[in-house]
């Protein structure tokens, strides 16, 4: 899953600095493999690609 289809809106607040907006992305990607993804593991690999 992409991270920019989990919130556009969400993304571009995070690039904008804040931080609790990077949560709904993080939380979307999680929930595709039906809770099965590390979430630790997801937020560093997005915040790799979204900075």
């Amino acid at each position: 899953m992409d991270a920019s289809t989990a919130g556009p809106a969400n993304v571009k607040q995070r690039r904008a600095g804040k931080d609790k907006a990077f949560n709904a992305p993080v939380g979307q990607v999680v929930k595709t493999p039906k809770g099965k993804a590390n979430p630790q593991q997801v937020n560093d690999l997005l915040r790799a690609k979204l900075t």
